[in-house]
């Protein structure tokens, strides 16, 4: 007769060792007559998960936006790491052939309206956004980052957005 229990036959999984959640969320608008900040924040809901909220409305239609992103790593202060593009944002749904942004857009595009082509118009929000380990197909390595946007309408800047996380492998705890 086998005394295990059902508990100590289950697999310890990689979501089990790693820790990928929001510890940041900055937005400023620089020109409020064509986009406002509603709200934005986020909100722990255990541990190691943390949801990111955002509200905003473009006020105009908007059919020219590029967007600046920049990956940073915190090594005293954050300095640059691994991406540092410039991109057509509305041409972005027609031809997604930007890899990095495909990886983000992919964590993202289920919690958000921001999920068509060009013209933006009205609120533009992200609702109950939380980070999940297995939607990543990049290697991370442990780490503080922050990943910077400044979205450009028309060749002028607009507004930022800048989001922080945290990204824990403990592979020790797949043991």
């Amino acid at each position: 007769m086998d005394n295990t229990s059902k508990v100590d036959n289950i697999e310890p999984s990689f979501q089990d060792a790693v820790v990928f959640k929001f510890t940041n969320f900055v937005c400023e608008s620089y020109n409020q007559s064509w986009f406002v900040f509603h709200n934005y924040r986020l909100k722990a809901v255990s541990r190691n998960k943390v949801l990111l909220n955002m509200n905003g409305t473009a006020l105009h239609p908007v059919n020219n936006i590029s967007i600046h992103v920049r990956m940073l790593k915190k090594a005293n202060g954050y300095k640059p790491w691994l991406f540092d593009i410039y991109f057509d944002g509305c041409q972005y749904f027609f031809k997604r052939n930007q890899p990095f942004v495909n990886i983000v857009y992919g964590l993202l595009k289920e919690f958000t309206n921001i999920n068509h082509s060009c013209p933006y118009v009205g609120p533009q929000i992200i609702k109950d956004f939380y980070l999940r380990p297995e939607l990543l197909r990049l290697p991370f390595p442990t780490g503080d980052y922050l990943l910077a946007l400044q979205w450009y309408f028309d060749k002028k800047l607009q507004f930022d957005t800048n989001v922080s996380f945290t990204f824990v492998e403990d592979l020790m705890k797949r043991n």
